[in-house]
């Protein structure tokens, strides 16, 4: 009976002690990274967390993937800032963003960008880039606010036709994924996830080569793709993503972005094409081409350009590409801003 109690009082010590690591450390975290940026205020007591850089016009705002922060274009906003002024953001329920009150869809999310942008005081014109699902939000963006947009740079833009409901067969890997996002909201919480991470990107990455292994080969492919992707991004970052991966909230954040999905592909799969502003389509050459029948559904005005050195993250594999392209479409969009002036 005594070995019980004790095992017991000793289980409740461990879990008191995870806990308030947890604790001390979502609170360090949130002092050491997130002073560079500021938190906007949209309404409904809800706060995007919005990181400007550089000066002049147009603005170039950045939207990342669907459970990516504005940690993924770090590299990539810090070039264009040398020649325009530019943003980036987490959306709600993701990074340093308060959770989110609406489903996860590309309307709702465009509603708050330009919600952000408004109380923020950032004033159009705007250059547009999005990676996959916020290239999405990017043309709903632009299909909702034309008269904001100057251009936009779609880079490996999601692809309705691969997901739910058009897709069924990937139903199970969007299941999937929200059920293990559920499963490591209470391991956030105990501050085991925060070891695993710290471990991977900050220290010897031998307690994270640990658990990964004790999960079996799917733990083994997890843990390689991570340090794959993260590997891309500069060092820096790295401990700023350990600190918004071992946040409970974020794995609730990605689980609402997940199960969203099915609702994206039913608003986007037949959106209308946006009109008059020129668009710009990076594609990985490890996927097929659009064909110009489903590029003149996205606008009438874009152009396809193949990424020859390229997987999915074409902003991390070849961020000259992306950085150049920027470029060309900021000095076109001025340019004309220049000639209507005159």
């Amino acid at each position: 009976m005594v070995f019980f109690v004790s095992l017991i009082c000793c289980a409740a010590a461990l879990a008191s002690a995870g806990f308030l690591y947890q604790w001390f450390g979502a609170h360090r975290d949130r002092r050491l990274y997130a002073g560079l940026g500021r938190w906007i205020s949209i309404g409904n007591g809800c706060k995007l967390y919005m990181l400007e850089k550089g000066s002049g016009g147009p603005t170039v705002l950045f939207e990342a993937g669907i459970a990516a922060t504005n940690l993924n274009w770090c590299h990539i906003q810090d070039m264009v800032s040398e020649f325009t002024h530019t943003a980036s953001y987490d959306r709600g329920g993701l990074g340093w963003s308060s959770p989110s009150n609406t489903v996860r869809t590309p309307g709702n999310i465009a509603i708050e960008l330009n919600a952000m942008l408004e109380a923020a005081g950032i004033k159009p014109p705007y250059v547009l880039v999005g990676h996959s699902f916020g290239g999405l939000v990017m043309r709903r963006y632009a299909l909702l606010y034309p008269e904001n947009v100057a251009g936009i740079i779609l880079v490996d833009p999601m692809r309705c036709e691969e997901w739910p409901p058009l897709n069924p067969e990937k139903q199970a890997l969007l299941d999937r994924g929200a059920k293990l996002s559920g499963y490591a909201v209470p391991i956030a919480r105990s501050g085991l996830a925060r070891l695993a991470v710290t471990s991977l990107l900050c220290r010897s990455g031998r307690l994270s080569t640990f658990l990964a292994g004790a999960a079996g080969k799917g733990g083994m492919h997890v843990l390689g793709r991570i340090k794959s992707e993260v590997g891309k991004m500069p060092e820096a970052v790295w401990p700023i993503v350990a600190a918004h991966w071992s946040r409970p909230g974020y794995y609730v954040g990605m689980s609402d972005h997940i199960v969203a999905v099915p609702d994206t592909v039913r608003e986007m799969q037949n959106a209308e094409p946006i009109f008059g502003i020129p668009i710009l389509l990076l594609t990985p050459i490890t996927s097929s081409p659009l064909t110009d029948e489903c590029l003149a559904c996205i606008g009438d005005n874009i152009q396809q350009v193949i990424a020859p050195e390229s997987e999915h993250w074409i902003h991390l594999d070849e961020p000259d590409l992306v950085i150049d392209s920027i470029r060309e479409m900021v000095m076109a969009t001025s340019s004309m801003t220049v000639e209507v002036i005159a």
